[in-house]
């Protein structure tokens, strides 16, 4: 009788965290059509300095809700994954999205847990074992055909800083995992903090740099909106909520949807169709990416 009935709740406490890693999947997948629409109205570096500065207002509301401590903890480490994760991430992804397709810009910066095996392993325990040694290739032979190289494309700029977006973001990991995140108060206020210090430099730039004026418009206020309360608030709640109930392993599969949302949402809204050359090396970073994910299962204690 025992073993039937500890069956339902198991099933029930992995419905919700299932439904939010797709929820969360949805919300950032479309944020990069939302980014790229954003950039008919507005400046790159004015855009991401405004999204920083919300969403830095919005997850300090969060803290206050939740009742954890304002005052910020490892000052330095988090200082620096600001640098990485929201100045570098988020600044060179405007810059991209501006010049560049939104699709195969989702595809480039989520090529993050490569980059995190790659830059990590003198820090890290994750080295490439097995299966990984032949995703990494695909990965790599999907990034040569997306740049297309020997085109001389000129789309290139644009994909560079789309993939510097994702090797700043696989620093940022790589620094996260030397913070001792011991609690949920601890992990919203590192994030919180984090998104501080990545904010300024974002504003200090935006100040600097000579860019058309905003066309505050519909349009624009709602995608700033979407930006700060869905991709920011509301998505970083969603990602906290799946660390906790998820292993990572499965919450790692969010790295494969968000992109997989872009492409489609992009080439639906926007009418973008990558060539031959752009799809197939999409679909072998994808690939790449998913046997990554999969064999983690493996490599894993």
């Amino acid at each position: 009788m025992s073993a039937p009935s500890s069956t339902p709740p198991q099933r029930a406490t992995s419905a919700g965290p299932l439904l939010a890693l797709g929820l969360l999947a949805l919300i950032w997948g479309y944020n990069w059509v939302v980014m790229k629409v954003a950039m008919n109205y507005v400046g790159p570096m004015d855009f991401a300095a405004l999204r920083g500065v919300l969403g830095a207002m919005l997850l300090f509301g969060v803290l206050w809700l939740v009742g954890a401590p304002m005052r910020p903890k490892y000052v330095s480490k988090t200082f620096f994954l600001g640098l990485f994760q929201t100045a570098g991430f988020v600044g060179l992804i405007s810059w991209a999205l501006n010049i560049g397709a939104a699709g195969k810009s989702a595809v480039l910066g989520y090529t993050m847990p490569f980059w995190v095996i790659v830059f990590g392993w003198p820090f890290l325990p994750d080295r490439l074992r097995g299966w990984q040694w032949p995703a990494a290739g695909l990965i790599l032979l999907g990034l040569v055909m997306v740049l297309e190289l020997w085109a001389g494309s000129g789309d290139m700029t644009s994909s560079v800083l789309a993939l510097g977006a994702g090797i700043s973001w696989a620093v940022s990991v790589i620094i996260f995992k030397k913070i001792p995140v011991e609690s949920r108060d601890d992990l919203l206020s590192v994030t919180a903090w984090q998104m501080v210090f990545g904010m300024l430099p974002l504003v200090v730039i935006a100040l600097l740099t000579d860019e058309r004026p905003i066309v505050w418009n519909g349009h624009f206020i709602g995608a700033l909106a979407y930006n700060a309360i869905g991709g920011m608030a509301v998505a970083t709640l969603l990602w906290l909520y799946i660390l906790q109930r998820l292993p990572a392993t499965i919450s790692g599969l969010n790295a494969l949807a968000v992109p997989i949302v872009g492409v489609i949402a992009a080439w639906i809204q926007l009418g973008e169709r990558p060539s031959l050359a752009e799809g197939s090396g999409m679909l072998l970073i994808l690939s790449g990416l998913a046997l990554l994910t999969g064999t983690q299962r493996n490599v894993q204690p």
